[in-house]
């Protein structure tokens, strides 16, 4: 009884084309002849799992298979049948392609025999200012890079010839050779896989199509960005070869700390340090904001270190929206310094007028509580 494909590959009944295709290509490589040198067995079983692979990879002829099983194909259709194995309707370099390249890191030309590759993505590091990212700002950028080369245009040929189909491969990019029972393919020697040579090369690139070059762009940086964002330069990055579309530049934004500010999401956080003064009598000070102005906030008698007022929308504006977030203020109360000798006396006759920190005075009476006076 011929063994069921499912299970020669290794996978459910249930698997997906994916799922067929990666245990056929492990199985493959684990039972191909050149890893096994003399194994008869190693053979057979390569040739099996070919087969059961071609039925498989197949929707009419794996539905047929569910159906039918093996009996569906029978009549010529078997590994040694004329559509088989040995037959000419198998193509081993169109299934095994994909195997050599792992096993033997050759390089595949691409069908048609395209010679223009796109080009390489850029990514460019770019540094901005809290006040920059508050209003929006327009950068400019000095990016290494290439451009197309203007003498040939970008098609790598001098003025006046053009790129000509590859003889060798007649412009597939590939070549196959018949080893046994095998063909292997591989990238043509004579164009490199891409199809097409130029006879007469354009002197500023030497055919490339491209030559090496600083670019300068202006970058539109909309208001409220954050650190860390990224800005897509669509067909800036390098260009490609022989006339392939150029690549992106992606321009990463890196935000300065401020000396004033700190950012938090969309709200703003300050410290404002404030005398000893005036957090004991109150009153008003000027404060700046992000937009280059001035706040006035109303302290009031008493007011603690550490306590917050909020400015509403005073914050960073949200990208792509009207709403801004909101400005924190946090005063902290500055102990006097450098004090003269008649500073010292009003602030000693000031402590023994009265009692002036209830807070701290309570503490204290719990701590004499807890240890017994």
């Amino acid at each position: 009884m011929a063994q069921d494909f499912y299970e020669l590959l290794g996978c459910e009944r249930t698997a997906s084309p994916d799922d067929i295709k990666k245990a056929f290509r492990k199985a493959a490589m684990e039972h191909h002849p050149d890893r096994n040198h003399g194994n008869k067995d190693a053979e057979k079983r390569f040739k099996d799992l070919n087969h059961a692979y071609d039925i498989l990879k197949d929707p009419d002829k794996r539905a047929a298979y569910d159906r039918y099983g093996a009996a569906a194909f029978e009549g010529g259709a078997g590994p040694n049948g004329p559509g088989g194995f040995h037959g000419q309707g198998f193509d081993f370099g169109s299934v095994f392609g994909d195997i050599f390249d792992e096993m033997f890191g050759g390089q595949r030309g691409r069908a048609g025999g395209r010679a223009d590759t796109r080009g390489q993505d850029l990514r460019f590091n770019l540094e901005i200012t809290l006040e920059q990212a508050y209003s929006g700002t327009e950068a400019t950028v000095r990016v290494p890079s290439s451009i197309a080369c203007e003498p040939c245009h970008g098609s790598g040929a001098e003025a006046g010839s053009k790129p000509q189909q590859c003889q060798t491969c007649h412009g597939r990019g590939r070549l196959r050779a018949q080893q046994g029972f095998f063909t292997v393919e591989r990238a043509c020697p004579a164009c490199h896989g891409v199809g097409q040579v130029i006879d007469k090369p354009c002197r500023g690139c030497g055919g490339q199509g491209r030559v090496r070059r600083d670019k300068t762009l202006k970058v539109n940086i909309p208001s409220g960005v954050e650190d860390g964002t990224r800005i897509r330069l669509t067909g800036e990055g390098e260009a490609g070869t022989r006339g392939g579309p150029a690549g992106d530049l992606y321009v990463f934004l890196s935000v300065r700390r401020h000396t004033l500010f700190e950012r938090e999401g969309s709200d703003v956080h300050c410290r404002v340090p404030i005398s000893m003064v005036q957090a004991t009598l109150g009153g008003s000070i000027e404060v700046p904001t992000l937009d280059g102005k001035m706040a006035r906030i109303n302290i009031p008698a008493g007011a603690q270190g550490g306590h917050q007022f909020r400015l509403r929308a005073k914050g960073m504006p949200i990208v792509r929206s009207s709403q801004r977030g909101d400005m924190y203020i946090e005063i902290t109360v500055e102990t006097p310094t450098n004090l003269t000798s008649k500073q010292k006396e009003l602030l000693k006759e000031f402590e023994t007028a009265g009692k002036t920190s209830p807070e701290s005075e309570g503490f204290f009476s719990k701590v004499k509580e807890m240890f017994g006076g």
